[in-house]
């Protein structure tokens, strides 16, 4: 059975976008890309590093049609990306740039609107479209909505970018260099919120950096690239087990076992038992009578984790709450255990 999205085109599989022998040659000769072929699966994450000049702004800017391949074809949903329209296709894709872009004349609610309006949605559908990304972003509509871009912070400017890209309810989302700009507390911060959110939204996510460590946080896939070739495509797990070349061992760097606890989320090594009545539940208290779900909720909490915490935190909370084991919460319900015994046991049998 197939589908029609809003660009006229019939889903056919489960690849939503597709590179096949595409160069891009510059009219100065400088060539950007040469000849790279690889797919990506509809509602994943695939990340493009390497280092500054190695092509991998120009893959992603191909797909929206900001540049066009000068050999090879770039296939969107199963169609040839040169047969369509650039306004229509720009408006299916979402787009997050590092610089984020906002207009400083408009209101938060009125940049986020931005292309709905153009699709031609009624106003009640836009007001709660609108409404639905501001809490999305963890930013209260009633608060946000009506304020300016320059009375926000970096952090609060970047989540509005990401809401205004989201906004349509985009088949694709291109994020360049997206926190690249931000403090390294804050870039975290958005980072763990965003995969939160990829947990929520169906869209097939594009994702620009310079970092390794970046890539491997966020990418269900990872394209890494050197120079205009694309030198290996892979999971996280191939990309730190089994590296193509020296350059990508290199591109890794040490502290291997680090980056796997890194990215590996509790979930995947967590017991489902129940803990023990004296370790502390969703529902206990703090030390001061404080419940600990919002203890957690307002970031002072750290008795327990989510599934989707990584096992890194996992070893830090174990460490700040001078435990060997912790309750892993979801939708304030105790959902497993995790201990500092599964942990080293999944790292001796090979880690991720």
């Amino acid at each position: 059975m197939t589908k029609t999205n809003t660009t006229g085109m019939t889903e056919a599989s489960d690849t939503m976008i597709k590179f096949d022998g595409v160069t891009k040659i510059y009219s100065d000769q400088t060539v950007a890309i040469e000849d790279i072929s690889f797919k990506v699966e509809r509602g994943t994450t695939t990340v493009f590093v390497g280092p500054s000049g190695c092509g991998k702004t120009t893959t992603m800017t191909l797909v929206n049609r900001m540049q066009d391949p000068t050999e090879g074809t770039v296939y969107y949903d199963g169609a040839d990306i040169q047969e369509l329209d650039k306004v229509d296709l720009r408006r299916d894709i979402g787009y997050v740039i590092q610089e984020i872009g906002l207009f400083n004349h408009m209101t938060v609610g009125e940049n986020i609107a931005t292309v709905p309006e153009l699709k031609g949605w009624n106003q009640s559908r836009i007001d709660d479209r609108v409404d639905e990304l501001l809490e999305l972003m963890d930013l209260k509509p009633g608060t946000y909505r009506d304020q300016y871009p320059n009375a926000l912070s970096g952090g609060q400017q970047q989540r509005v970018g990401v809401a205004r890209a989201l906004a349509a309810d985009p088949d694709v989302l291109l994020m360049d260099e997206p926190f690249g700009a931000l403090d390294p507390l804050t870039r975290e911060e958005l980072q763990d919120e965003f995969l939160e959110i990829q947990e929520r939204i169906d869209t097939t996510i594009l994702f620009v950096t310079h970092d390794i460590n970046e890539a491997l946080k966020m990418g269900d896939n990872i394209a890494i690239f050197d120079v205009g070739e694309l030198v290996q495509y892979g999971s996280p797990k191939e990309i730190l087990h089994n590296p193509a070349t020296n350059f990508v061992e290199n591109f890794i760097g040490n502290n291997k076992t680090l980056k796997e606890l890194q990215i590996t989320p509790v979930q995947d090594i967590m017991s489902e038992s129940v803990p023990t009545a004296e370790q502390p539940t969703a529902s206990s208290t703090t030390d001061t009578g404080e419940d600990s779900t919002a203890a957690l909720a307002d970031g002072t909490g750290n008795q327990y984790l989510t599934p989707t915490d990584t096992v890194d935190i996992a070893l830090s909370r174990m460490i700040e709450t001078d435990t060997q084991s912790l309750p892993v919460v979801k939708d304030d319900d105790i959902v497993g255990t995790i201990t500092e015994s599964s942990i080293r046991t999944h790292q001796s049998n090979g880690g991720v």
